[in-house]
């Protein structure tokens, strides 16, 4: 059936339909158009699967899917024309320009964290490039994948968009077909699985990965305003994000302020009794509840700690008494909780995230320039954000991505329409005149003006 699929798109492709101008606005209209109809459904799903409010939904996942098609329609004729590049004087005469161009049939799988935009984000930049495209979305987020299929079925036929369904042993026979361009987003420990199987075709690959993304609050912060928007952070999805504040590197001296200052927050945006706020949305299943209590185990909880098997909710929850190698600081958590590691000197802060592997996200909290200049100098990671959390996120003109373990690639905006085409290089040349020194038989004269037009 997958192969059957690929084959049909692949044929469709090839047809040229999908390359006009006319043709992907229409697309992206299409969708546009789709999301605003079934905005009710789409918002219902996301409860059904994690709990989000409506408010959340929109605001993180379909009023963000709006924007980047908002950005992809704008700006695509822009994006599309080709680009004049200059041409060396030993191609006298002829001109150069490079002509972006779709790379064909693209595999997209997405996860469950996001499920809405983390799937139609990726699938927007392919539309706009151009390409056919299968997605695959996560199996734990059922309503949502059901939602999507439904939705993009009826105004895409299936050999141009299609949305397939399954997990195991499907997802291994879906990365067993020949695709010319697979974007993935997920766990460091699939997308290695994923990058094996792409490599048997030599198809190239984008990785949205992961990581402990480090958070570093100097004592120059203004506190509060600090400890809203890294509540912000960990409330907004429950932490279930891959650019969520993993672990906080604090200087020692305004630790104990900032802790009240965070449990402020936290009780301003979701109550005295966050386990009882309707709003916040529950850790994704049993086995991850299970697992984030666990990293409580061997650490002092400074603020929250509050968790209801029953519902899956975890309070916000500050962490102290971290050391290197408390289990909190052995994986990416991906949820509400929050370690703290006290500093003295910036150059402590330098020397523990650059032993580790480079994170997908790094925040910086600072009134000093100097102190924003030396880190951002300092620190490889996918981006950064200064004074703020997450929210880098949803400015279209910066790309999103990883580097290192975190991941490869990138998307967004004009980033995602280059992600998802290939730059073809194009050199015109004259008829004439044809110079003749190219040409054997060599002579010290030849050697002479090669050397003047190759210098």
């Amino acid at each position: 059936m997958i192969k059957d699929l690929v084959r049909s798109q692949r044929a469709y492709y090839n047809t040229g339909e999908t390359r006009s101008l006319k043709f992907r606005r229409s697309a992206l209209a299409r969708l546009r158009g789709a999301l605003r109809a079934w905005e009710p459904r789409i918002k219902e799903a996301l409860y059904l699967d994690l709990g989000k409010s409506g408010v959340e939904s929109y605001m993180c996942e379909l009023g963000m899917c709006l924007a980047s098609l908002s950005e992809a329609s704008s700006h695509l004729k822009r994006w599309m024309k080709p680009r004049r590049v200059s041409t060396p004087l030993s191609q006298f005469p002829g001109s150069s320009r490079v002509i972006p161009e779709p790379y064909g049939v693209v595999l997209i799988i997405s996860p469950w964290n996001y499920p809405l935009l983390l799937s139609l984000d990726p699938l927007i930049s392919a539309i706009a490039a151009g390409n056919c495209c299968i997605l695959k979305p996560s199996r734990q987020t059922p309503h949502v994948a059901g939602v999507m299929a439904e939705m993009l079925s009826l105004i895409f036929p299936r050999e141009y968009v299609a949305v397939v369904q399954g997990g195991g042993d499907f997802s291994d026979e879906l990365l067993e077909q020949e695709f010319d361009y697979i974007f993935f987003t997920g766990s460091p420990r699939v997308g290695r699985k994923v990058m094996a199987a792409a490599a048997k075709h030599l198809t190239p690959v984008t990785l949205e990965l992961g990581g402990k993304s480090p958070c570093i609050v100097d004592e120059t912060t203004p506190l509060a305003l600090a400890a809203r928007r890294i509540a912000f952070g960990k409330v907004t999805n429950a932490g279930q994000t891959c650019v969520a504040p993993d672990y906080l590197l604090i200087h020692h001296g305004v630790q104990e302020e900032f802790v009240a200052e965070f449990t402020r927050a936290v009780h301003e945006m979701l109550g005295e009794q966050p386990l009882q706020n309707p709003d916040y949305v529950h850790i994704i299943n049993a086995s991850h509840f299970e697992r984030l209590c666990g990293l409580m185990q061997d650490v002092r909880v400074c603020s929250g700690g509050g968790a209801d098997p029953d519902t899956l909710l975890i309070e916000p929850t500050l962490l102290g008494d971290v050391k290197p190698e408390s289990a909190c600081m052995q994986e990416e958590i991906f949820g509400p909780l929050l370690p703290m590691i006290t500093y003295e000197e910036l150059s402590e802060v330098e020397r523990f995230i650059n032993a580790r592997p480079k994170p997908l996200a790094c925040y910086i909290f600072t009134s000093r320039s100097k102190t924003r200049e030396r880190l951002l100098r300092s620190i490889s990671s996918g981006g950064v954000c200064v004074n703020d959390t997450v929210v880098h996120l949803a400015v279209p003109s910066l790309p999103f991505g990883g580097v290192g373990e975190s991941g490869m690639g990138a998307y967004h905006g004009r980033h995602g329409f280059n992600t998802f085409s290939h730059d073809k290089g194009v050199l015109c040349r004259g008829t004439w005149p044809d110079l003749p020194f190219r040409y054997m038989p060599w002579t010290r004269f030849k050697e002479r003006l090669l050397r003047f037009f190759l210098r």
